[in-house]
């Protein structure tokens, strides 16, 4: 399966002020798209899931089409609608019907019969993601024990994919959301909470399922990878428990908007038909643009959490025992714990380059470059922002002082002037962020 043509095309969306202007900007921005494509949904599906005559091969597993009244495709995610449409491809007229929720803009061109694609809010959750769920729910409740179900999932889900357990609202659930992501809490915390307030998260998608036979494609955006924490894990066993949620809730000093509910657990018999399978990962990606840039590229790690602009300091930190002429890629997620009124627009990988500003001052040879692989960096149509040794000496230029904008969390503001940011546009695909640290052979050469 091909990639779509907008991604061929990816390379010159890359191309921002310094790229544009530095001697290695094209090799540069052809990594950064290598990096993208590695991991582009329906190619990841493809990957995954064959089907010959009457037989899907799928993970491993090779089911027999033929002994299923019905086949059911749902799903939810950022990267769900490239990832459906691969699956509908596979499975033909095998299909009986589908129902995707996907992020606003992320909808792709042609339909696909049989298959109803929603839009809805992300992060925060609204009244679409909800009316979508229901229609997921409604058709589960028709699958028995002749039904497949074929289920794809990614970054995105959890805010897509929303039922609020009785009694909690779907404005309480979205101020505590906007909470949860001002307090600098990590996915993993955030997902927790997340399963016990719902009617589908944390295994629950199973256990509406049962007893279908359930296939779910995952792709992952979650540092580590964690099955049950990508998208909530809805067809996962939650090793997570109430107690777990409320004490997390509590460190914050927050409340739950309603009664916790408990999730399945490992050794729940609505498992036993249940197969998960991981199809994309930042690994995958960071090691194609290694690829792309050659002998000289080397990841680091794709562990990287915490405070964005402690990470951007980290980072900036690491050129100092890099050999000339290497790339060095690091994954991961970090998080933006607003301080003050916090009135500034950016997200957490514009905010990782501007901590990195006034380290890199002066050094002619290295490039920092942060990436959101989804395309879309906080609440803003930004994937990440470029930092050199020159970005100090311009902003001082036009008047701009990168501390001021920090403690503002104003860092699509500050790149935006200097025409540094990346927005390559939605990319349909979500694993995470990666950074780029790159130190030319010298400041002049290719």
């Amino acid at each position: 399966m091909k990639s779509a043509g907008w991604l061929r095309k990816m390379p010159e969306r890359f191309l921002t002020h310094t790229l544009r202007q530095h001697p290695q900007g094209a090799r540069v921005a052809q990594m950064l798209a290598a990096a993208i494509e590695a991991v582009e949904p329906a190619q990841a599906v493809a990957n995954a899931m064959r089907c010959q005559g009457a037989r899907l091969a799928v993970g491993g597993q090779n089911l027999k089409l033929e002994e299923f009244e019905q086949i059911y495709l749902i799903g939810a995610g950022k990267a769900s609608a490239p990832m459906a449409r691969a699956a509908a491809q596979i499975l033909g007229a095998w299909l009986t019907r589908g129902i995707i929720i996907t992020k606003d803009g992320h909808l792709e061109t042609g339909s696909l019969p049989g298959v109803e694609i929603l839009e809805a809010s992300h992060p925060l959750p609204d009244a679409r993601g909800v009316a979508g769920t229901r229609k997921v729910i409604e058709l589960l409740q028709t699958a028995g024990e002749q039904t497949l179900v074929i289920c794809v999932l990614s970054g995105g889900g959890s805010a897509l994919l929303t039922a609020p357990t009785p009694g909690v609202s779907l404005e309480a659930l979205r101020h505590l959301t906007d909470q949860l992501l001002a307090s600098g809490a990590s996915i993993h915390e955030i997902n927790t909470i997340r399963k016990h307030l719902s009617q589908i998260k944390g295994g629950q998608l199973a256990k509406l399922a049962y007893p279908a036979a359930l296939v779910t494609l995952i792709l992952s955006d979650v540092v580590g990878d964690d099955l049950d924490i990508i998208a909530s894990g809805p067809t996962v066993a939650d090793p997570g428990t109430i107690a777990d949620a409320a004490a997390i809730l509590a460190q914050y000093g927050l409340d739950a908007p309603g009664t916790l509910v408990e999730t399945p657990k490992p050794g729940d018999p609505v498992f036993e038909r249940v197969q998960n399978v991981l199809v994309g990962t930042n690994r995958l990606a960071a090691d194609a643009a290694v690829k792309s840039w050659g002998a000289e590229g080397k990841v680091l790690r794709t562990d990287l959490v915490g405070e964005a602009r402690r990470a951007g300091e980290w980072l900036s930190a690491q050129f100092d025992t890099m050999p000339r002429g290497a790339c060095c890629l690091v994954g991961g997620e970090t998080t933006v714990t607003l301080s003050g009124r916090g009135e500034g627009l950016g997200g957490r990988n514009q905010e990782v380059a501007l901590a990195a500003v006034r380290r890199l001052s002066g050094m002619a040879d290295e490039i920092l470059i942060t990436l959101a692989t989804d395309g879309g960096d906080g609440p803003t149509d930004a994937a990440g922002a470029v930092v050199t040794g020159d970005t100090l000496a311009r902003a001082d230029k036009l008047g701009l002082n990168p501390d001021d904008f920090l403690r503002r969390h104003d860092a699509y503001h500050f790149f935006d002037a200097l025409d540094d940011l990346l927005k390559p546009g939605p990319t349909r695909t979500n694993v995470n962020d990666l950074n780029f640290l790159i130190r030319s052979h010298s400041p002049a050469s290719p």
